[in-house]
């Protein structure tokens, strides 16, 4: 399997499987002399395992992250810090049950990869969907991290990445009650308090039916300078659209108005620009803080679409690997909102785009 890769400044790499011993991810072309330790990265994972809540998979993973290389620290320094050679990531896999998936075996699930990956390399991990799985995503969440550190040394901290669950099934956030404060108060990290308890009512509903819902995920990155990304086929917003895409269960991205900018007209469309204190002000932020493929300096801001979860209890008609017509029930255990646990994910691969960016920015322009 090829393509398991992102990145050409700063690259990762994830390996491993859901129901395997571990999985992990190795960066590539992070600077050296920026303090790294587990705690740091940590925080982010603890946001995206499993088990936080009732609305999320029930599966128990402390997700404890260990730095293999890549590090160096002695009395010299003041914190364990990057050398510039390769980092090695690994997330230890301690709760997974196999069997759950052995009455599947034979079957394909409708909504997963498990036609597709037999169709391409006529053998797979039926244990959780192996490298479909969204456990994959963790080690994502992990070199996230890392990216985030990159940003802060090659920019000097003045890039936030903030992101929230707008809309859960057809029910969307009121813009009105928008603030960024609540996300950490509530579990569907949410900046609309009360569309976050309108959420919980549903999401419990479904959950005890056995069905799910699907969400869209807002991630704004703040504070990027002009000039990240480059014309033509190294556009930031192409790569953020990839990199989106790349999550488990996305079906749709868009940057700024995105979709809607479709029934606008020139005149609603344009992002008009004044002076103000010396510098460029934007009247508004149609284009998502990127114009030509090259950012804006004004937030960031990309959208994502998260189906439903595929693993329901509800039977559904599908096939054997023999071609046989049968139906299917997927038991274990899984997220009815997949979503919930993508938002950790969707600021990960902001950060991993922009730190790619930055790098590429510097090597070229100084």
């Amino acid at each position: 399997m090829s393509f398991n890769s992102f990145g050409r400044m700063f690259r990762f790499t994830t390996w491993g499987e859901s129901h395997g011993p571990a999985l992990g991810v190795v960066i590539d072309g992070c600077p050296p002399g920026i303090v790294l330790r587990p705690e740091d990265i940590q925080t982010a994972l603890d946001k995206r395992k499993p088990g936080t809540s009732k609305f999320v998979t029930q599966r128990k993973e402390p997700d404890e992250v260990k730095i293999l290389s890549g590090v160096f620290e002695d009395e010299r320094t003041d914190g364990p810090r990057t050398t510039g050679t390769p980092i090695s990531l690994m997330i230890e896999n301690t709760d997974q049950r196999s069997k759950d998936y052995s009455d599947i075996r034979d079957k394909y699930r409708p909504g997963h990869a498990d036609f597709t990956y037999d169709a391409k390399y006529g053998f797979r991990d039926y244990r959780g969907g192996g490298r479909s799985s969204a456990r994959e995503t963790a080690a994502r969440v992990a070199a996230g991290a890392v990216a985030e550190k990159v940003l802060a040394h090659v920019l000097g901290g003045a890039v936030w990445i903030r992101a929230s669950m707008v809309q859960m099934g057809p029910d969307k956030i009121d813009r009105a009650n928008f603030d960024w404060m609540e996300i950490e108060k509530n579990p569907f990290w949410c900046a609309d308090a009360k569309a976050a308890e309108r959420w919980a009512e549903k999401l419990d509903e479904a959950r005890k039916n056995g069905s799910s819902y699907g969400a869209v995920i807002e991630v704004v990155a703040s504070g990027v300078p002009a000039g990240l990304g480059a014309p033509v086929y190294g556009k930031l917003d192409a790569d953020l659209a990839s990199a989106m895409m790349s999550i488990n269960a996305v079906k749709g991205v868009e940057i700024g108005a995105g979709m809607e900018a479709a029934a606008l007209t020139g005149e609603e469309n344009a992002d008009e620009i004044r002076m103000k204190d010396g510098a460029p002000q934007f009247l508004s932020n149609k284009a998502g803080g990127i114009l030509g493929g090259v950012s804006s300096g004004q937030d960031i801001v990309a959208r994502f679409a998260v189906k439903p979860t595929s693993s329901i209890l509800t039977p559904r008609k599908t096939i054997t690997t023999k071609g046989e017509e049968t139906t299917v029930q997927t038991k274990g255990r899984h997220d009815p909102c997949v979503g919930i646990r993508g938002v950790p994910v969707g600021a990960a691969m902001m950060a991993l785009v922009l730190a790619d960016h930055a790098l590429l920015h510097r090597a070229q322009c100084g």
